[in-house]
Parts: C-alpha cells; structure tokens; sequence
C-alpha cells in the first residue's frame, strides 16, 4: 500500500482560509496520534497542546492569516511541542508548521486529510527558497510600504523581479496587472501583492491550461508510461532520476528504470546506487559506449514483461549545441515511438535554477529534438534564482511538473503553483 500518493494529491483552488492555528491544532493532534499508532486525541483539547487564543482571520487573505501568525508565536512557547516522524527531521508546531497550515488551509485541504509528507514538504520548501527570497520580500515590503502603489514603486518591482529571474515577458505581464488595477483604483500595499501573487500563479498555471493538461503529472494505471529524463551535463539528471523512482513506488506505482546514459563514467553505478535505495531494477547495457537506443529498446521489452507502470529512462548529459548528441536523443524518442506506441510519454527537461537564464536557453534548445512536454526545475535550495520557474513557464509554453528543493532521496516533489509562489513571496 502507498504511503501517500504525491502523484495525485488533491489540488484545489485558492479559497477563504480557515483559522490556521486551529487548523494546525487539529492536524497535529491526529498527526501525533497516527504516529504513536493511538487514537485520535480530541481536536478541542489535544494531550501537550498548549491553549492558545484563536484569532479569527479575514477570509480570502492569506496575508492577514500571516500577520496573524507572528502574534501567536510572540504569545506562546511552542520549542515543547513535538512529533516524531519517519522523516529525517521531525514536526514541530513552529514558524514553519504554521505557515504550511495556512497555505494548505488557504486550498481548502482538510486537516483530518492532510500527511505528515506534506507538512515536511512545504517547511522545506519554504526554507529552500530563502536565497531568493532573501533581500526581494524585505525590498518588495519596504518599496511599498504604506503608500498607495504607484509608477515609481512599480519600477522597484520591476527591478526586483527581473534581480530573481523571473524573467521579461513575465515580469511586463505582472506590471501590466499592477498598473491596470491602478489606473482604476488606489491600490494599498496589501492588495498590490495579493494581486502580484495571482498574476504569477496564472502564468505557472498558463501552459497547462493552453495544453489543456492536469496540474499533476501522474503515471496512468493498468499501463505502460515512459518518461525521458533530458537535459545538460552536471544539472542532477540521474539523481532526479532516482528521487522520481523513489517517489513513484512510495505513491504505488510499480517502477523501472533504464541507464540509457552510457558514456559518463560510472552513469550506470550511480543510478544503479539510486535504485537500491528504493528497491526499483535498472536495465543497463555492461559495454562501454553501449548504444543508448538499444538499452531503451532492452528496457521496454523488460517492462512489458513485468507489466511496469513506469519507465523511467536517464539519457546523457549533452550541450544543446552538439548537433550528433541531439540526433541521439531524438532516435532514442523515435524508439520508444516505435515499440511503445501505447505508452503515455514524457520528455522531462532538468533545469538547475541556479543557471537562471541560461537554464531557459537550454529548455529552448532541448524543445524540438526530445519533443519536451514539461520541465523539472532542481537545486531550488541553493539559488537565489528560484524565478526561473516563471520565465521558463512564460517564454517556453512548458510547464514546470516536479521540483526539487534539498539532496535527501524524498525532496523532490510535484510542482504546485499555489505553494510555490507563497514560498517564493513568504515573509521570513
């Protein structure tokens, strides 16, 4: 049985926000209880909870909701309140879990619903968008501060966006946003944010909605699906390989993977590395130089056999400007055409968020040859250029479906627009 399906977790629209200390009273009192594998502790009183004043928050506003949770924390000691998990870190009732409360609340997630995963999930990500956010949040608040926005505060935007790669189509998409609800009315700080916000969910969301798409990238049941893992050398296309295993089979899916990579030294060590970590078999060719094609040829043959839900096949790492290299990658995807014309399909496109612009240059370039259908974006913890993800999403029509946020094997995750961009806009 899954541990928790991240392939198809619920994803519902932004509504009004429950009062999110409750809300996180509620989820970890059961939390707890699932844990010690006890019954769930009554939700008005939970055992080592300590009562605190609910303040009703306005509803709709995720930034009231925030302002609110700074005068909770300076009320009450909350180091005492723990929960020990099968994560490597363990809950706490803090900053962090109270500010994932409010963002799953704000969806309209039932707390008797929610995991543990998910809580752990989003406190990380929050953490690991802090180099972008760090400076751009402080900078965003102070440039607008109580005054009504106005063009002098929207050029300050301007700067601030393009300074985390969000990128120029996107950010003129965003000031234009600004600036229309400006010229209609005064705009007040809170509200010029709570629009930004919006403005920069609809452009994550724009591809999919143009495709006519899922926000979930999901393997389809019952049958075989192939995802390509494509991208430059030294982006993590084999270690998100690996992280994407681990994920499918914790969700319940039956997984395979394929080490198409063969020239790298040690390509096919690693992945293999990869896979006993989550107990999921590598096909691979033992010669060197090996033709990739003839291991993604091996590897659907394997699959069928198994009745595998999901073939997930590393290619190597290649420069958008190596013309033999690209045509590579192209006849293994005419391969798969070929054997597995039933297969649902993917071509995923590693981006290191780090690169910024030069990420997005790559995802231009890979577009034709390995017919790309989404991007995973990594390293999000290490660049103070998480704003990528909108150029990327703006100026190449794909959208972003997993990224990654840490080196640990569970810290890669289906993208979700909503939670990245509270991340991305949180106040430290």
């Amino acid at each position: 049985m899954a541990e928790f399906d991240w392939f198809n977790r619920e994803t519902t629209e932004a509504q009004s926000a429950e009062d999110a200390l409750a809300w996180a009273k509620e989820a970890y009192a059961r939390l707890k209880a699932q844990q010690q594998g006890a019954p769930e502790a009554p939700l008005d009183t939970p055992p080592e909870v300590l009562e605190v004043p609910i303040v009703p928050t306005a509803p709709s506003l995720l930034e009231q909701a925030a302002a609110k949770r700074d005068e909770r924390l300076a009320s009450v000691s909350l180091a005492a309140i723990e929960v020990k998990t099968e994560l490597t870190t363990e809950i706490q009732l803090d900053s962090d879990f109270l500010w994932s409360a409010e963002v799953l609340a704000a969806q309209g997630r039932p707390a008797a619903q929610v995991s543990i995963e998910e809580i752990d999930w989003l406190g990380k990500l929050r953490r690991g968008m802090e180099k972008t956010r760090q400076g751009f949040v402080t900078q965003l608040l102070e440039n607008l501060g109580d005054d009504p926005l106005s063009e002098q505060s929207l050029e300050q935007i301007e700067t601030l966006l393009l300074k985390a790669d969000v990128g120029i189509q996107s950010t003129d998409l965003a000031l234009d946003r600004l600036r229309l609800r400006m010229n209609e009315a005064v705009v007040d700080a809170a509200e010029a944010i709570s629009l930004l916000k919006q403005e920069l969910r609809e452009q994550l969301e724009s591809p999919l909605g143009k495709q006519g798409i899922a926000p979930l990238l999901a393997p389809i049941k019952g049958r075989l699906n192939i995802w390509l893992i494509v991208g430059v050398n030294g982006v993590g296309k084999t270690t998100t390989l690996g992280k994407l295993a681990n994920l499918a089979v914790r969700s319940g899916y039956s997984c395979l993977m394929a080490a198409g990579d063969t020239f790298r030294a040690a390509a096919v060590q690693q992945l293999q590395v990869w896979a006993e970590r989550s107990g999921v078999a590598v096909i691979a060719n033992p010669s060197a130089n090996a033709d990739p094609a003839a291991v993604v040829f091996d590897a659907i043959g394997a699959a069928r056999s198994k009745n595998v839900e999901l073939l997930l096949v590393d290619t190597a790492g290649r420069l958008q400007t190596k013309h033999n290299l690209m045509e590579e990658l192209a006849k293994v995807r005419r391969i798969i055409d070929r054997l597995a014309p039933e297969a649902q399909v993917e071509s995923l496109l590693v981006l290191d968020s780090s690169q910024g612009q030069n990420g997005l240059r790559q995802a231009m370039a890979f577009a034709a040859a390995a017919q790309l259908t989404g991007v995973i974006l990594t390293k999000l913890d290490g660049s103070a250029k998480g704003g990528v993800a909108l150029a990327v999403a703006a100026e190449t029509g794909l959208p972003i479906r997993f990224i990654g946020a840490g080196e640990g094997l569970r810290d890669l995750r289906p993208f979700n627009s909503f939670e990245f961009i509270e991340a991305l806009l949180a106040k430290n």
